[in-house]
């Protein structure tokens, strides 16, 4: 994992495309915690005129997938099991989105952790929850490879 998190953190990182292509940055990542920044543009926004929930959602999960990242060994992956998300209020176009996350309970097989999105003013955008399943990686990943 340490090479996927170093090579994450590079410029033009591409390890992982789904940052790549949101423009998701990591602040932060140790055995534990995440914080991830993503600074929206006009792309995200919904008909409504306000940033879709669905990517509050995808903040709030790779935070806390992170965070379980964050404390495997070599050799295991994760895989969300389940996620809970509570929209406390909505996320306005233009708004750097800043999702903190922490484990909670770190079992074996299945890894608790929590999550809130704020907006650049620290008001609180969305509450979540998940349960991550961790498992062997299969096959031989290349450093730097996608968890």
């Amino acid at each position: 994992m340490r090479g996927y998190l170093e090579a994450l953190r590079q410029p033009g990182q591409t390890v992982n495309p789904l940052f790549a292509t949101l423009g998701v940055e990591v602040e932060h990542v140790t055995d534990g915690e995440a914080t991830l920044r993503l600074a929206t543009g006009g792309g995200l926004v919904q008909g409504g005129g306000v940033i879709a929930g669905g990517i509050l959602a995808t903040m709030a999960d790779e935070a806390m997938a992170h965070a379980v990242i964050g404390g495997l060994a070599d050799g295991l992956v994760t895989a969300t099991m389940e996620c809970s998300v509570r929209f406390l209020s909505p996320a306005r176009a233009g708004a750097v989105l800043l999702a903190r996350a922490v484990v909670v309970r770190r079992g074996r097989t299945v890894v608790f952790a929590e999550a809130s999105v704020t907006d650049g003013d620290g008001r609180l955008l969305v509450r979540a929850s998940g349960s991550f399943l961790v498992l062997p990686r299969k096959g031989n990943p290349a450093p730097g490879e996608t968890p």
